[in-house]
């Protein structure tokens, strides 16, 4: 199958059902008091970690996921039916991202765990709710609210215990299948790995792990040159990372050093928190006269003497058990710890400021001649939530918004008696 590491899409929970207004119809039974049910509550969409999934490629073809809605309330106080919820099942490693903000959404890092990534909207209150000592018959009735929509980019990024990162031909995927039952793709030519590969490895004392070779870097990767971001997103999973380089200088250029340091330095610069993740360097193609003349020079032995480092040879599998045990003592300690959850904490007591002031949530607006329009996400909230479609729903509508400053904010604005204010849909009458 292919494979396919990310893709981008619209995930729409359902609406709430609404409120319904009814009053109680009986023979010999005169002015029957209110019964109108409330409504049921919109469907989420909901994602589900597959162990046996492998690719993101059904998210690529579909374009929106929505749930249902929930069913409007009904006479005699009968509720309405929620709406069914959207299942949506993803590969095991799937990180769901909110394309506008950012955020992450869901990390579906573990076989069967489900999130609830957009959430349905509650169903509104029918008009029996809202009948009181003073009116015993309302005609008063809510909206369902409005269920969450996110546009989501969602990336599939390999779940290993140890990542090998390196240049292209530093020998990753020979190293590979010299320690684990995977049998990669293996030629003379950089970028052989066009995709992750996995296997599964031991060491002499029979613990187990995954190890995946990555596609290889180049300079520039962190501002997605060459395999850039498709590379570096999976190195996020891993918990120790093994820097696998050519110590026989068979790269094009002979300073193994300078290319060490590249590699660290695109890693780094796609994300600080690479840094703290433990690492052991791979030195390979140690069974080569040019490596064991490099691995004895001043400058090298010097430079990499403080180092986790292993000299090893993965095409004539030298020193691959010794690889194996530094692997397995690393992972002893090292947890998975998401790089996002890495970051310095923020003292709660200390006041962030930005340079850009917030934008007051509910909006004047002077359209000219006697016209004005009110605004916001309260406001949009309010409206939707209280139609104004009962004379008692449209007093109860007024009384909110003179509750939120509306009704100030307009006299402050010059708002006069007989000027149009227009709120979303509606176009009503100042007068004040």
């Amino acid at each position: 199958m292919k494979f396919v590491d990310s893709a981008k899409f619209i995930i729409k929970a359902g609406k709430g059902g609404d409120g319904a207004v009814s009053f109680l119809h009986e023979l010999y039974v005169d002015n029957g008091g209110p019964n109108g049910g409330d409504g049921g509550n919109g469907g989420s969409v909901i994602f589900k970690a597959d162990e046996g999934k492998h690719s993101l490629l059904d998210l690529k073809l579909q374009k929106i996921y929505a749930s249902e809605d929930g069913e409007k309330g009904g006479i005699k106080n009968m509720h309405g039916a929620a709406g069914e919820d959207k299942i949506v099942k993803v590969p095991v490693g799937t990180v769901l991202i909110d394309k506008k903000t950012g955020e992450i959404l869901a990390d579906l890092d573990s076989g069967d765990k489900e999130v609830i990534v957009a959430k349905g909207g509650k169903g509104g209150k029918g008009n029996a709710r809202f009948a009181n000592s003073r009116n015993k018959a309302p005609t008063i009735f809510e909206a369902g609210e409005l269920g969450e929509q996110f546009e989501v980019i969602a990336e599939l990024k390999v779940l290993a215990d140890v990542g090998f990162v390196g240049l292209p031909n530093a020998g990753k995927s020979t190293l590979l299948r010299a320690i684990s039952n995977s049998k990669p793709e293996v030629a003379d030519y950089a970028f052989t790995t066009l995709n992750p590969q996995l296997g599964v490895a031991k060491d002499p004392n029979g613990k187990t792990f995954v190890v995946a070779d990555l596609p290889g870097l180049i300079e520039g990767a962190s501002l997605g040159k060459g395999l850039g971001h498709q590379f570096l997103k999976h190195i996020e999973r891993c918990r120790v990372i093994c820097h696998v380089i050519d110590f026989s200088g068979n790269y094009g250029q002979e300073d193994i050093i300078k290319n060490y340091e590249m590699i660290r330095k695109e890693l780094i610069e796609y994300n600080l928190n690479l840094d703290k993740r433990p690492e052991i360097i791979v030195a390979n193609k140690m069974d080569l006269d040019e490596a064991k003349l490099y691995a004895i020079d001043e400058n090298i032995e010097k430079y990499f003497k403080d180092k986790n480092i292993i000299r090893v040879s993965g095409l004539k599998k030298e020193n691959i058990q010794e690889l194996l045990l530094a692997i397995s003592k690393e992972l002893e300690t090292a947890k998975y710890i998401p790089l996002w959850e890495m970051g310095e904490k923020v003292a709660t007591d200390v006041k962030v400021y930005t340079l850009d002031e917030e934008q007051e949530d509910i909006q004047v607006i002077n359209k000219g001649n006697g016209r004005w329009e009110i605004a916001g996400e309260t406001i949009f909230k309010l409206y939707q939530k209280t139609p104004i479609y009962t004379q008692d729903n449209l007093l109860l509508f007024n009384e909110k918004m003179k509750k939120l400053g509306v009704y100030n904010l307009l006299r402050e604005s010059g708002a006069q008696k007989g000027d149009t204010v227009k709120i979303f849909d509606y176009e009503l009458e100042w007068l004040d």
